[in-house]
């Protein structure tokens, strides 16, 4: 058994249609969509949409998940399809995060259907995690009767890697001293948080697999990818210090987020929304006398994958254009070009106003302007934090739209 923390990561195996499928069986459907080539996505009548989630039989056709269905039914015809059921799949989670969080109570849920759990606590009633973890997902099959993988390791990054590994309804270990062996050799797309971007990038630099990424200079990566670069060099040599976050982000933080009328597929519609949610967050953190000292964007693509990422800032702030541009690089560094369904902007690490921080020794600073996008010169923070009260001022006194940024005027409304 390996010293220190010991982090499972808990995924289920095609929840969407593994859930449908059970949906359908408990009604008397005497086939089972697992079973058989079938997606779970888009509109039946009409043949639009994206693929959500798909068969072991639909990956022999080559179906992958989020490209249009149409194209999902050139490559196999007789492909069966059913409609997403968002309700049922809220349902399942809340009964699976329940279940697991009885077998160990340290758990961060970070999507529908995966979590991470910190096995340290509850191992000296289990004993050796891999047989634990074993014994878990077959009471998950016995309970609910779908399956889920299980990666273990001592690091964040490394156990929701393993968990990536061979599927379905199968454990997988990944701790450093193996990811020469089992990590290295896979192409650099397989690495959690290499989106298509930074894969098209790397490849320019005849990076192909986490190995030859991992063996890279920094200050190289950092030139092409800038601190993405870096994020990215440390996954490949399993460098994560994050902990098992066991409590809800909100209960320590200030944040927003929007569901898109019409799904964003360039930069600068995203941007606009980021504006407009950070001008939300950072007037709420206003209003309660607080700072932050971390900022977190967060995306869900129009296949309803949900990614996030989070930067330290250098002093603590509530004015709109900081967490706006630490909003829109993070955004940068995540963004792998698939359409955006929503977007949120998250902060925490609050302080209150009313304690002392450490200031810039500079009184003016080049920032990017949030409606142009280009450099300039701005006030201090000091000044900008006086100008965003003033407008919180006039908002109030005069309704929220009596001053608007330019770069709004006439921008789609979501919802």
């Amino acid at each position: 058994m390996h010293p220190g923390q010991i982090i499972f990561h808990i995924d289920v195996n095609s929840a969407f249609l593994s859930w449908s499928a059970l949906k359908n069986l408990q009604n008397g459907s005497e086939t089972d969509l697992r079973e058989i080539p079938s997606i779970i996505g888009g509109d039946m009548e009409k043949r639009h949409g994206v693929v959500l989630a798909k068969s072991i039989p639909a990956k022999k056709y080559h179906i992958a998940t989020g490209e249009p269905i149409v194209q999902a039914l050139r490559k196999c015809p007789h492909l069966v399809m059913e409609s997403p059921d968002h309700a049922l799949y809220h349902r399942r989670s809340r009964e699976l995060m329940g279940f697991l969080s009885d077998f160990c109570p340290d758990i961060e849920q970070v999507s529908v259907d995966e979590c991470y759990m910190d096995y340290t606590s509850v191992a000296a009633g289990y004993g050796d995690p891999a047989a634990a973890a074993a014994k878990l997902k077959d009471s998950v099959f016995e309970k609910f009767g779908y399956t889920v993988n299980i990666g273990i390791s001592d690091r964040k990054v490394l156990a929701k890697m393993a968990s990536d590994f061979k599927k379905p309804n199968l454990v997988h270990t990944l701790f450093h001293d193996e990811i020469q062996e089992k990590m290295w050799p896979l192409p650099v797309s397989s690495l959690y948080m290499c989106g298509r971007s930074s894969v098209d990038a790397l490849r320019k630099l005849e990076i192909l697999t986490i190995g030859d990424l991992a063996r890279s200079r920094k200050d190289i990566l950092a030139s092409h990818l800038k601190s993405h670069g870096i994020t990215l060099w440390e996954y490949a040599n399993g460098i994560d210090a994050s902990r098992v976050i066991t409590e809800p982000s909100d209960a320590k933080g200030i944040g927003n987020s929007v569901t898109l009328s019409e799904d964003a597929c360039t930069r600068e519609d995203a941007c606009r929304t980021l504006l407009r949610l950070a001008e939300s967050v950072a007037a709420r953190l206003r209003g309660s006398g607080q700072s932050a000292g971390l900022v977190s964007t967060e995306i869900k693509y129009n296949t309803f994958r949900c990614v996030s990422h989070q930067a330290t800032l250098p002093t603590p702030a509530c004015t709109t254009n900081t967490i706006y541009e630490t909003a829109c690089r993070l955004f940068d560094e995540l963004w792998d070009g698939t359409p955006i369904r929503l977007l949120g902007i998250r902060t925490s690490k609050l302080i209150s106003k009313e304690e002392p921080v450490q200031l810039s020794l500079f009184d003016l600073n080049t920032h990017h302007d949030p409606e142009t996008s280009a450099k300039k010169i701005q006030p201090s923070a000091e000044k900008q934090q006086k100008l965003d009260y003033a407008l919180d001022s006039i908002r109030k006194k005069y309704g929220a739209d009596s001053i608007v940024r330019g770069s709004l005027l006439g921008a789609k409304e979501d919802k």
